[in-house]
């Protein structure tokens, strides 16, 4: 490969007219491809306050540096666009054979605008494209629809929901989920059912240095404990008995961080009694999805957050129930996130006689009738479409809205790790655990850096903020970073007064050491990472560089927040989870005041958290 220089596909929808267009590569060498380019070419081909259905808009979706290569982890794709669900900027990212696909066919993205008169998929072949009635698609699932598309092809499709403009809607791919933010309602209102794409053009040149990195790669992932034991055996539901041990499961819309029924809900389980096979992503040693019996077939096994939200909060402890309304969601096309979070809420204010519904806590058909409805916006479905924000200002109930910025929040309860509420507070597009995955070192890894301490939190985040941004911009699953952690980790004794001792001490040193490092001119290699990115470009590419484009790419997501109206006092989290204390002895939820200002210094923010000139000039962002 040994070039920066990227080439998009774009689309006008209206016209029906499309062009290659190469990205410069000074543009590359800033935002490295995935969700970095993807941020750069919205901000730059988009007026301020244009509307997330307006037909200017466009989706993006992205593949990266390593697309192709076979490096573990690498084949995926990011879609990015304006989130009707919070107005902020949206990305969103996919696994399966479509990135791989879309870089055989010539092209390292495509850039839709326009809307089609009529419904339409989008066909790449070969560095061509073609418009193809899609009619015969249009209302059907994402199952049938891919289904009935050229098996050859690699596919990204929407189900109902998009079609229906369901502000939580998603865009899928084989079984894997571009979930969050809506990118499928924008789609949807292109009246874009599908793009497929496929191909004969070389992906990537490997030389013998690269072969025998990826090599050293894989092997080291499948020997390590967290991407070679424990995602392999038991897929992210190894995450279920944890956070009901560490009481941070969701548990009827947030009211209560577990209980007694969770194990029944556990990746054990799933492993005993109903996997079939092991399912994962193209070029991935690490297989963490699952495939399981369903009644009298078979299915896709719940990821954690189904189980999370479509399981614990609303009640429901059958793990062949919660699998079910999983693969509703995902057939319509909607974020399990977002539908389990909206149901949880709806439920509460049911409960409180603020919202006439037959919902209740694990009152399983009613659930099921909902989800159906709401992708098809009919009877209660039309208001519980427009998310949780939406719903708490028509029927009241904002205090215990479980949301940030018109995104709900995933799985995991912050008022058990306070880095995690500080992440979701923070995070560019709202309410989401994947921005940094903080708990992972708070409360769901091997070790516990004092989930209820402030101490280092705000630099901690910084740092997993601009690593993920870096990581899902070249783009790789950040399921590998959980390895960066060393193996003895996975040993040490919890109980023990040593470990106690040496947790207390990194609970002030690690977010300073790391932030420090963030701003190293010329350090040393140490993850794989930045040695995929040096063999992509052909020139070495250290931690220092590799981070300072993940805070560029950071910040740039600011700017453009900043530019739609989403002010500093965005910044925040729901009074239910600052107010109401869900520990022995606590007298409130997630100290969040103190750590903002703190998180915002530590950016190079203002205090009302909008980026200063000094630190727009180190990070080299045009604005």
């Amino acid at each position: 490969m040994k070039s920066l220089t990227a080439t998009y596909l774009e689309v006008d929808l209206t016209s029906g007219g499309s062009s290659a267009r190469p990205v410069p590569s000074e543009v590359v060498e800033l935002y490295l491809g995935g969700r970095g380019l993807g941020a750069r070419l919205l901000f730059d081909s988009t007026p301020p306050g244009l509307d997330p259905f307006d037909e200017r808009m466009p989706i993006i979706f992205s593949v990266g540096p390593l697309t192709g290569s076979a490096a573990p982890q690498s084949n995926r794709f990011v879609v990015t666009t304006k989130s009707p669900a919070t107005g902020a900027i949206a990305d969103s990212h996919c696994g399966g054979s479509f990135a791989t696909k879309l870089k055989k066919a010539g092209f390292d993205g495509v850039i839709v605008r326009g809307r089609s008169p009529r419904p339409v998929y989008l066909e790449i072949k070969d560095g061509k494209a073609e418009l193809k009635d899609a009619a015969h698609l249009w209302g059907k699932g994402t199952v049938a629809t891919q289904a009935a598309l050229p098996a050859s092809f690699g596919k990204a499709v929407i189900g109902p929901a998009g079609e229906n403009r369901v502000p939580f809607a998603c865009i899928v791919s084989q079984n894997r989920i571009a979930g969050r933010t809506g990118t499928g309602a924008v789609m949807g209102s292109k009246n874009l059912k599908a793009i497929i794409a496929d191909g004969s053009a070389a992906t990537f040149e490997r030389d013998e240095a690269f072969k025998e990195l990826q090599k050293e790669v894989t092997e080291f992932l499948r020997s390590h404990p967290m991407t070679g034991q424990i995602l392999p055996t038991l897929g992210t539901a190894n995450l279920v008995m944890t956070c009901a041990g560490r009481n941070i499961i969701p548990t009827r819309n947030f009211q209560k961080g577990h209980d007694r029924r969770t194990p029944e809900l556990a990746g054990e389980r799933m492993r005993d009694e109903l996997l079939i096979r092991k399912d994962g992503c193209l070029s991935c040693p690490v297989k963490c999805g699952r495939h399981i019996r369903l009644g009298k077939g078979e299915g896709k096994g719940p990821e954690f957050e189904t189980i999370g939200l479509l399981g614990n909060n609303l009640g429901i402890f059958d793990m062949q129930t919660v699998a079910e309304l999983g693969e509703l969601c995902d057939d319509l096309g909607m974020d399990t996130i977002s539908m389990g979070g909206v149901l949880g809420f709806a439920t509460e204010l049911t409960e409180r006689g603020l919202l006439n519904s037959e919902l209740a806590w694990g009152r399983v058909e009613a659930y099921h009738e909902a989800i159906e409805a709401t992708a098809r916006r009919s009877g209660l479905g039309a208001e519980l479409a427009e998310g949780t924000r939406a719903l708490a200002k028509r029927r009241g109930g904002e205090e215990f809205a479980i949301q940030v910025k018109g995104l709900e929040l995933p799985a995991y309860d912050p008022r058990g790790c306070f880095g995690q509420g500080l992440e979701y507070a923070t995070n560019n597009r709202g309410g989401c655990h994947v921005r940094g995955s903080t708990m992972f070192l708070e409360a769901t890894g091997p070790v516990s850096i004092d989930p209820h301490s402030t101490a280092g939190k705000p630099e901690l985040v910084v740092f997993q903020q601009d690593m993920n941004a870096a990581v899902s911009s070249l783009v790789f699953c950040y399921f590998a970073s959980y390895a960066v952690l060393p193996a003895f980790a996975f040993k040490l004794e919890a109980s023990s007064a040593a470990y106690r001792l040496a947790m207390a001490a990194a609970s002030r040193a690690t977010g300073p050491a790391l932030w420090l490092a963030m701003r190293m001119k010329n350090p040393a290699q140490l993850l794989w990472f930045e040695k995929f990115l040096s063999a992509a470009w052909g020139r070495r590419v250290g931690l220092g560089e590799f981070m300072r484009a993940g805070a560029r790419i950071y910040n740039l997501e600011r700017l453009y927040n900043l530019r739609e109206g989403m002010s500093g006092s965005a910044d925040t989290l729901p009074r239910r989870l600052l107010d109401e204390p869900t520990f022995p002895g606590a007298k409130a939820g997630v100290p969040l005041a103190d750590m903002l200002r703190r998180y915002y210094r530590v950016r190079g923010w203002d205090s009302e958290g909008v980026p200063t000139p000094a630190t727009l000039r180190r990070l080299a962002i045009r604005s």
